[in-house]
C-alpha cells in the first residue's frame, strides 16, 4: 500500500498502493559489483491486483490477489486458485489480502489480509502434499484498524524461524492516534511471534520489550509508518524494511541479522531522518539507511530483496527496489551497514506494487495492473 494518495491511486485497484513501503537493503555487496548490473524485464504472466508472493512447495512461486485469491504461477501461466477468501475481504481504501509466507518446511501457509470490517488479521492453514487444507484454517492474530488505509500487511518467516508481521501505524495521516511511538499497541510496529508454539501463537521469551511494563510483548521493533514490504537477506539473515513517508521522504530501514531488535524507526516524531511537524529526534532513534524526497516523481516506496539469484552476477548482493510513481527499478549496494551506493538499473517497470523472490533468489516484479516479470540479465 502506498502511503501517499495520488490521483491515480483513487481508483479503486490502485488505493492499495497507496500504501506500499520498502523492505531494503543487502548486506554483503561483493567487491566486483561496482559497476551498475545490466537487466531486462521478462513477463511471465497476468494477474488481478497482485499483492505479494512467495516461494512454495516444488519449488513454485504462489502469487496473492489483493481481492482475495492465491494462484500458482506455472509455465506460462497462474494456474486456478488453490486458496479463494474473496467472500471475507474488501478492496476498499488500500484493504484486501495483502500478504502470504510459508513456514521453511513448506507444512504451514499464513495469509494475511483485512476481514470485512477492515481488522487485520493472520491466518494459517496447514499444506500436506503441497495443497493448502482448508479445513485446517485458523486465526493466528488479529489487530483492529482505525482507519482504511496504513495496514501494512506483509508478513515473512525469518531466519529464526518465527513469523515477523508488518503493521502500519492505523492509517489517516501524520500518525493521529501517536501509535508509532506508543509500545501499548501493535500498530506502527514490526511484530515477532511463535505461530507454533502456543494457542492461538506464543511470545518468543527473547523479543525486546516481552519485560516491559505497559509494553506489547509481540514488537520487535516500532516507529514505523506503513511497512508494505519487508525482507530478510538470503545469503546473511539482514532484515531490510521499506516505511512509506507521509509527505516528504521514503526511507529503507535495516537492522543486521546479529540484532536483538527493540530498534525504534522513528514514526511520528521523525519522517526519515528530519522531524515530522517539530517532532524531537527520540534518543534512540535508528535513521534510515537510505532515504530520498519526492522530487524525481517519487511517492511510494515499494521494497524488494537483496538479490542471490545466479543470472546476473553483478546483482548479487544488491538490495533491489522500487517507488510506486516512479517505477525505476534501482539497488543499494551495502557494506557494514551503510550503503556504498545507489544505482538505477535502467529499467522502468511502471507502477510496481510488489516483489517476489523465489526459492533460487531470482527476483520478480508485480504491478498493479496485473503484469508478473521477472528480472533477468540484458
Amino acid at each position: 500500500m502506498k502511503v501517499r494518495i495520488r490521483i491515480s491511486a483513487i481508483i479503486g485497484t490502485i488505493c492499495l498502493v497507496a500504501s506500499l513501503a520498502l523492505t531494503t537493503a543487502s548486506a554483503d555487496e561483493p567487491a566486483a559489483a561496482r559497476q551498475t548490473a545490466q537487466i531486462t524485464l521478462k513477463q511471465v504472466a497476468t494477474a488481478k491486483n497482485p499483492t505479494a508472493g512467495a516461494a512454495g512447495p516444488g519449488g513454485k512461486l504462489w502469487v496473492a490477489e489483493r481481492a482475495g485469491t492465491v494462484r500458482v504461477l506455472g509455465d506460462k501461466s497462474l494456474g486456478k486458485p488453490v486458496l479463494d477468501i474473496s467472500a471475507e475481504t474488501t478492496t476498499d481504501g488500500e484493504r484486501g489480502l495483502l500478504g502470504i509466507a510459508f513456514d521453511r518446511k513448506y507444512a504451514h501457509f499464513y495469509i494475511s489480509f483485512t476481514n470485512l470490517e477492515g481488522t487485520s488479521t493472520v491466518d494459517e492453514f496447514a499444506v500436506r502434499k503441497g495443497k493448502v487444507q482448508p479445513h485446517t484454517r485458523r486465526t493466528v492474530l488479529t489487530q483492529t484498524q482505525p482507519y482504511a488505509n496504513h495496514n501494512g500487511g506483509d508478513i515473512k518467516i525469518g531466519p529464526d524461524g518465527y513469523l515477523y508481521i508488518a503493521l502500519g501505524d492505523g492509517g489517516s495521516g501524520g500518525d493521529p492516534h501517536g501509535n508509532g511511538q506508543n509500545l501499548g499497541t501493535l500498530l506502527g510496529k514490526l511484530l515477532r511471534i511463535d505461530p507454533r508454539g502456543g494457542k492461538p501463537y506464543a511470545i518468543p521469551a527473547d523479543n525486546p520489550f516481552v519485560n516491559t511494563p505497559g509494553a506489547k510483548g509481540e514488537i520487535w521493533s516500532y516507529g514505523l509508518r506503513n511497512p508494505w514490504r519487508f525482507s530478510f537477506d538470503a545469503g546473511t539473515g539482514d532484515l531490510l524494511i521499506g516505511d512509506v513517508g507521509q509527505n516528504d521522504w521514503e526511507e529503507i530501514d535495516w537492522a543486521p541479522a546479529s540484532s536483538k531488535g527493540g530498534e525504534n524507526y522513528g514514526w511520528g516524531q521523525m519522517e526519515g531522518t528530519h522531524p515530522f511537524r517539530g517532532g524531537t529526534e527520540p534518543a534512540n532513534h535508528v535513521p534510515p539507511v537510505h532515504e530520498y524526497d519526492r522530487s524525481n516523481f517519487g511517492c511510494s516506496v515499494t521494497g524488494g530483496y537483496v538479490y542471490r539469484g545466479k543470472a546476473i552476477p553483478a546483482l548479487r548482493g544488491q538490495y533491489v527496489f522500487s517507488d510506486y510513481c516512479d517505477g525505476t527499478i534501482r539497488s543499494l549496494q551495502m557494506r557494514n551497514g551503510k550503503v556504498t551506493a545507489v544505482n538505477d538499473l535502467g529499467v522502468n517497470g511502471g507502477e510496481i506494487i510488489s516483489f517476489a523472490q523465489d526459492r533460487n533468489g531470482e527476483l520478480y516484479v508485480f504491478t498493479i495492473g496485473g503484469s508478473l516479470s521477472r528480472i533477468d540479465a540484458a
